[in-house]
């Protein structure tokens, strides 16, 4: 009796064993499952956030549309062109005004072989500004515009010092062409005039003189200095521009021992305001 106990015993552990066996192997099954599924999850977001997106893609090709190299005009082309337009031309620095740190740009006079151009506050670093001597090739991107009959590129930027050849331009004698429309064709050159006489000015108090500090004489000494001229009938505005020519530059203590009635000779560039105004670098009295 006691050996069929036994027996019934040892039964029933088999099958209590078998069955935790069983338990087991299921259980290991789930998580090898799960840990393969979570696996395989983890592997697929990894690849799609390498996939570049359809705005990356599009800033890239944005990008690349920013660096694509500018067309550079001739100065037909330039001439051509619609004012307020973007233009870029290549030119020669003739002269600069001083460097404005405040705003990091400069009024730089340019000229090649077929014309001048006049970059009104191109930005530019004031390392590159230093680097801008006479006769260095630059690059300008800015808006083609017109202020008071001036044509002149407004918010430039330099694009790059171009290496290479220099040039440096030899004055137009313009004296002949004033008050004629051929002059204006001459806008922004580097230009002479001879034998011009001295015209009297008015300054605020009503008073004849030779030069005025400013246009309307309200300015001192350092500010810019107008003076008169005469030629066959007709009188024009020249202009020693302060930023250009100082006032311990020889051109400036020039214009200021002028007297009315003198000859004079004169170098500069053709600025237009309201008709020829030029900014004038050298006086010479005539003998």
């Amino acid at each position: 009796m006691k050996k069929l106990i036994a027996a019934f015993l040892a039964l029933c552990l088999a099958c209590s064993m078998a069955a935790c066996a069983g338990g087991t192997t299921s259980e290991s099954s789930t998580a090898s499952t799960s840990s393969t599924s979570s696996e395989s999850s983890v592997a697929e977001e990894s690849v799609a956030s390498e996939e570049p997106s359809s705005s990356d893609v599009s800033e890239a090709s944005s990008e690349g549309s920013d660096t694509a190299e500018a067309t550079v005009l001739s100065h037909e082309e330039y001439m051509a062109a619609e004012l307020d337009t973007e233009v870029t031309i290549q030119a020669y620095v003739q002269a600069k005004q001083s460097y404005y740190a405040e705003q990091g740009t400069a009024t730089v006079y340019l000229q090649d072989q077929d014309g001048a151009y006049f970059a009104y506050d191109m930005a530019c670093t004031q390392e590159e500004y230093d680097a801008m001597t006479e006769g260095t090739c630059i690059q300008v991107t800015g808006f083609k515009s017109e202020w008071s009959g001036e044509i002149e590129i407004m918010d430039g930027q330099l694009d790059q010092i171009v290496e290479g050849d220099t040039f440096v331009a030899e004055p137009l004698d313009a004296t002949e062409l004033l008050g004629t429309d051929e002059l204006e064709q001459h806008q922004n050159e580097k230009v002479s005039f001879t034998g011009l006489t001295v015209a009297p000015s008015t300054d605020a108090n009503g008073n004849e003189a030779a030069f005025l500090y400013n246009y309307d004489g309200s300015g001192t000494q350092g500010d810019d200095v107008y003076f008169n001229v005469s030629y066959n009938g007709q009188t024009y505005s020249f202009v020693v521009e302060s930023y250009l020519c100082g006032s311990d530059t020889e051109v400036y203590k020039a214009v200021e021992a002028l007297e009315v009635g003198q000859t004079i000779d004169c170098e500069g560039f053709l600025y237009w305001y309201e008709g020829a105004n030029p900014h004038i670098t050298s006086v010479t009295v005539a003998a």
